[in-house]
């Protein structure tokens, strides 16, 4: 699998778990490791984890494997920033009126 797309999934655990841990969160630094080439077509295992939390930063480390083997590991910075950020923009704003439509339904 190309390597970029090994590098946004790992970003996109990273990023997820950040938001979810504290919401809503952006990336400030990733680091990748590539440690064995990805196959494709066939499933993969993709874990992320905090390791630290301090101020707005969130530490997370993230890894991808085939089964037991590791293919490529994260250490990544997220910031925790504030909603105004995203809704700064029309598309934030739009992301924002669609979620807000959503919560409504539940």
């Amino acid at each position: 699998m190309h390597g970029g797309i090994v590098g946004a999934a790992l970003d996109e655990a990273g990023g997820l778990l950040a938001t979810w841990h504290r919401f809503p969160a952006v990336t400030a630094r990733i680091a990748i490791r590539y440690r064995r080439p990805a196959p494709i077509n066939r499933p993969l295992q993709i874990s992320s984890r905090v390791t630290a939390d301090r101020g707005r930063r969130i530490e997370i480390a993230g890894e991808l494997r085939d089964g037991d083997e590791l293919l490529a590991e994260a250490e990544g910075t997220f910031l925790h920033v504030p909603l105004e950020h995203f809704l700064a923009t029309p598309e934030g704003r739009a992301a924002g009126e669609a979620w807000a439509k959503r919560l409504k339904g539940l």
